[in-house]
């Protein structure tokens, strides 16, 4: 009778954990290109999730940090407040662990990324190590947040400090694609300082945003610190920054018109265009039917939307060579395999 031989006992075990294995250790550049896009998918998740437990006032559902009660690390036992919020503010913090996993995964696949004969990419690798590093940061911030029960500028800086990490994963989804030469303008010098502008009153809004959510009744628990600030005059400053917003992309979208920019960049602003009349609509809207939490989770998921759009915008006016050998130099995001880019 035929022996059957044995099975092999080096490498991973089934085919999908090969398919990993190589992903993270021997990555190409479409590996790491969706390592990237992992990584930027789960940095807006974090937002999203933070902000559900906010607006569900579930912010002290988990009390003490890092445990969620002094005598629990899980949301067990009894704190005052509903086990619903226990539940939602231990779930974010199970949502953190799970990103910050893809983090490390992400930092993995760029330090093991090889170009040009071997060489290692060491503007990726900073800016995939600003991944777990901002989670680390985000985590500590958020205990913070946690022991000085909700504190307004701290939760304040919890959440700029995701937008500052969605920024990071937006530059290396993008950089990953380019190579290392210099970078070549697409459009005149205003209209690309017209796009850095963009970005900078984005950049503003969501700060302002964040004192208004810390100044109205949904500050993340009913009795917490809140900014005091007139909630009207904060409102109004808020929306006096999102119609300079809208000012700002009709000149935008005029001097993509005029200076000829790719269409990719005319494409990224037009929905910039789109999404900021959509987020003032919904801004208004909920400011007037008493602020429901449902409808502030849909402005905050509009923000971060304008948040990435504008950030891919700047890399839509200027190239560099692709990473790949022997390419033809083409925008950052023109492969047929990226996703969650517009075209």
């Amino acid at each position: 009778m035929e022996r059957v031989p044995a099975a092999r006992s080096a490498g991973p075990a089934s085919p999908w954990a090969r398919v990993l294995a190589d992903a993270l250790l021997a990555p190409t550049p479409a590996a790491l290109r969706r390592w990237a896009a992992a990584g930027l998918v789960t940095s807006v998740l974090i937002i999203l999730t933070g902000a559900a437990v906010r607006l569900s006032q579930s912010g002290l559902g988990c009390p003490d940090w890092p445990t969620c009660t002094t005598t629990s690390l899980a949301a067990s036992g009894t704190t005052g407040d509903p086990l619903i919020h226990r539940w939602i503010e231990f779930g974010n913090r199970l949502v953190t662990v799970s990103i910050f996993v893809v983090a490390i995964g992400v930092f993995i696949a760029t330090w093991q990324y090889r170009h040009d004969g071997g060489r290692r990419r060491r503007d990726l690798v900073w800016l995939a190590a600003a991944q777990p590093g901002g989670i680390v940061a985000q985590a500590l911030i958020g205990g913070l947040v946690v022991l000085t029960k909700l504190n307004p500028a701290l939760v304040s800086v919890h959440f700029l400090a995701s937008v500052a990490l969605v920024a990071a994963t937006v530059a290396l989804y993008v950089r990953c694609q380019e190579g290392v030469g210099p970078a070549r303008p697409l459009a005149p010098r205003p209209v690309r300082l017209m796009g850095i502008a963009m970005v900078g009153g984005v950049a503003v809004m969501m700060a302002a945003g964040t004192v208004v959510t810390g100044t109205g009744p949904l500050a993340g628990a009913r009795d917490v610190a809140r900014y005091n600030l007139p909630l009207q005059g904060v409102t109004q400053f808020h929306a006096d920054i999102g119609w300079l917003l809208g000012g700002l992309v009709v000149a935008l979208l005029l001097g993509l018109r005029l200076g000829a920019a790719p269409r990719r960049a005319v494409r990224l602003g037009w929905l910039l265009a789109g999404l900021i009349a959509a987020q003032g609509a919904i801004g208004y809207a909920q400011y007037f039917s008493g602020l429901p939490a449902g409808l502030v989770w849909v402005h905050v998921t509009g923000s971060v939307a304008i948040w990435v759009t504008a950030l891919f915008l700047p890399y839509a006016l200027r190239n560099r060579a692709t990473a790949s050998a022997g390419r033809q130099a083409e925008p950052a995001g023109a492969h047929s395999g990226d996703v969650s880019l517009p075209r």
